[in-house]
């Protein structure tokens, strides 16, 4: 479903324990391949199926900036566009996400605050592929008052 970006939500909103949406990613190497080139990671484990088995992997797998990136995306969809991304991390690699699985970002808020005029909001994140844990971590946001 696509994103509403007509909405968007305010600090006082927010409340800690809120569980934000989950998205879903569909891991293929071809979305591996172009996001691997949009940020210049040319390291074959991420595309080159025979070198990620080479180097302990059971397959190509998204690399920790793809991780980045799917976060992003889930907490601006919650936050709306006036929210600002302040951080995102730090993030642990726990397992590989591989190619012909599905990603599914989750995310939860851990904290909020106010420091002078900004209103900040810490969330946790986690990612799963193949029912695994393969990233958990942080981003911390300011949304409007």
């Amino acid at each position: 479903m696509p994103a509403d970006w007509s909405q968007q939500r305010h600090w006082a909103e927010i409340e800690v324990g809120q569980q934000i949406p989950s998205l879903d990613f569909p891991l293929t190497i071809h979305r591996l391949v172009v996001h691997a080139g949009a940020n210049l990671d040319f390291a074959p484990m991420h595309h080159n199926p025979e070198v990620a088995r080479a180097h302990g992997a059971p397959d190509v797998y998204a690399n920790n900036v793809f991780v980045q990136g799917m976060w992003e995306r889930a907490v601006r969809e919650f936050i709306g566009l006036a929210g600002v991304i302040k951080k995102i991390g730090p993030l642990r690699m726990t397992s590989f996400a591989l190619a012909g699985t599905t990603a599914r970002v989750t995310g939860q808020v851990a904290r909020k605050w106010r420091r002078d005029a900004e209103h900040f909001v810490e969330f946790t994140m986690e990612s799963t592929a193949a029912d695994v844990v393969t990233a958990r971590g942080a981003i911390v946001a300011t949304l409007p008052a």
